[in-house]
């Protein structure tokens, strides 16, 4: 049992001023802490008295990241007190300054890093990892962070904020949580030309090897960690879409960009109809960007049209793409695999002209690409649609298509409105919106809890269906009055809860468990999750 100092160096010990008489004594810390024994709560109102002292968000989220080095649980009782305050601040849309700052704030790992130099030795490597029982593991290669580019190693602030997110949002015990970077390099010049990067200083691997390090880095988790679930965070869309299609039926994994976002996306659309009265299964859908998050959503709402009843046929024609070149149709050239099954019988057109043409009812943004719902765009939605849905769903907030104020000033207060990063509340003739963001949170943190729980052998389209249908069904009455199609924050370790037990249940329904079922299924979710103002829970054996 660590004693001393080495207590107040350990972050996930140490407590501080919290520690109690009885237990400073039997640690050996007397005389290392000022007086006074201070409860959480002291604790938690003089770090938020301290953060809003900083003058930017980027001084809040290093503030931040030195407390989880700190004190990691006094950092979640922060986190999970103030959650609509600090998820901006720890995840989009701060999180994109702080990658692209990466090098430059780096204060201690909190990762793994692979290398090209690795190859061959990756499941060795693994060992030097401290923690054994790893079961979420989120990855990214740094090649397309947000709607930022290529960031190379500086990309590792994704893994590390999702998976903060994990655990402040749906309890996944911090030890449990392993961020990875596999580091194959840059084509960034501007990184490589920077003398404090710390990343692999060459051009990105390219083809086998690539490939190749990739899947060693694969087949290395399921020797070493054969109970984690992968996220791919952030990889380039051809890439995104070739790791799915070759894992998703023999590795626990699934890919956030395009099915966390589809997820989440979905849900919005499901309540939508609340507000505009429109049957989900009479929607016509326009997507601006046909990226993996674009397709991503599609592909699940193709699933969801074919649900009320709609032929495979008739699901794929509801929904059509524009990209930088104009409408996806049939026969144009040098499509991508992803988009060919979305390229429909039509005249080639541009973005004005393909909506007088096909009129949506959802106009959804995932460019990444600023200012591309410009005023001339939410007016021709509005004069086709009494209540226009709009999604501008790049991140992070400067990435977005248009802003919340806009949507609402140029649709005349007639906008269904939701954005992939947070946007504060606009009042318009007099009536106040508080529009939802449309985060990945809402789901992906419930999932990874549901296929703890199951110990699930995969992570099935059934299963991102049912949480869509869950986040859908926990929008109250009230967040459809403000404006929002999605529950508060503040609600989401509740929803997280909800998703785990569906996605559980699915798994065990399904026979993809690797665990017998629990009697209570509800109360083993809520047993296992993390809760830092209790430190960790007993738990079930999983």
């Amino acid at each position: 049992m660590k004693k001393g100092i080495d207590v107040l160096r350990d972050g996930t010990l140490n407590r501080s001023v919290e520690f109690t008489r009885a237990e400073r004594e039997v640690l050996g810390l007397q005389g290392l802490l000022p007086y006074v024994v201070a409860t959480q709560q002291q604790q938690v109102e003089r770090v938020m008295a301290g953060l809003r002292r900083k003058e930017s968000d980027i001084e809040r989220y290093i503030l931040l990241n030195s407390l989880q080095d700190r004190s990691e649980q006094l950092f979640y009782a922060v986190v999970v007190q103030h959650i609509e305050e600090i998820m901006p601040l720890i995840y989009t849309p701060t999180v994109g300054q702080a990658c692209r700052e990466f090098s430059h704030i780096f204060r201690q790992t909190k990762g793994f890093y692979i290398t090209p130099d690795d190859k061959g030795r990756i499941s060795d490597i693994l060992g030097n990892w401290p923690e054994k029982d790893i079961r979420i593991i989120v990855v990214t290669d740094g090649q397309r962070i947000l709607g930022l580019g290529d960031l190379g190693a500086n990309g590792m602030g994704i893994p590390i904020g999702k998976l903060a997110l994990y655990t402040a949002t749906a309890g996944i015990r911090p030890h449990q949580c392993l961020p990875v970077m596999l580091d194959v390099g840059t084509n960034n010049q501007e990184i490589l030309d920077d003398v404090l990067y710390l990343g692999y200083p060459k051009k990105r691997l390219e083809g086998d090897a690539y490939f190749e390090l990739v899947d060693e880095f694969v087949q290395s988790v399921q020797q070493k960690y054969p109970k984690a679930l992968i996220q791919f965070e952030d990889f380039s869309t051809p890439n995104a879409y070739h790791f799915l299609e070759k894992y998703r039926d023999n590795v626990l994994c699934f890919n956030d960009d395009i099915q966390g976002t589809a997820a989440v996306a979905l849900a919005g659309v499901y309540a939508s109809t609340r507000i505009t009265g429109m049957a989900f299964k009479d929607l016509h859908v326009m997507f601006l960007g046909a990226g993996s998050a674009a397709t991503g959503i599609a592909d699940l709402m193709v699933s969801a049209f074919q649900e009320e009843g709609l032929s495979e046929d008739e699901a794929y024609h509801r929904l059509w793409f524009l990209d930088s070149k104009g409408l996806i149709v049939e026969g144009r050239d040098q499509l991508k695999p992803h988009n060919l099954r979305y390229a429909h019988k039509h005249a080639p057109m541009q973005f004005m002209e393909a909506l007088d043409s096909l009129k949506p009812n959802v106009l959804i943004g995932a460019t990444g690409s600023p200012g591309t719902f410009n005023k001339a765009v939410i007016e021709k939605m509005s004069a086709m649609n009494d209540r226009p849905v709009i999604f501008a769903l790049s991140n992070p907030t400067s990435r977005a298509e248009c802003t919340a104020e806009e949507a609402y000033t140029w649709s005349d207060g007639r906008a269904v409105f939701t954005s992939g990063s947070p946007f504060d509340k606009v009042t318009y003739k007099g009536k106040e919106f508080r529009p939802g963001q449309g985060n990945n949170a809402y789901v992906f943190p419930g999932i990874g809890l549901g296929a703890i729980i199951a110990n699930t052998r995969i992570i099935s389209d059934a299963m991102f269906l049912i949480a869509t249908r869950t986040l859908a069904e926990m929008v109250q009455e009230k967040d459809i009055a403000r404006g929002s199609l999605y529950p508060r924050l503040t609600e989401i370790r509740n929803l997280s809860h909800a998703v785990a037990v569906a996605v559980a249940e699915e798994a065990f329904r399904s026979g993809l468990a690797r665990v017998e079922r629990p009697d209570d299924l509800e109360k083993a979710v809520a047993d296992y999750m993390y809760d830092p103002w209790e430190g960790l829970s007993g738990g079930i054996a999983v």
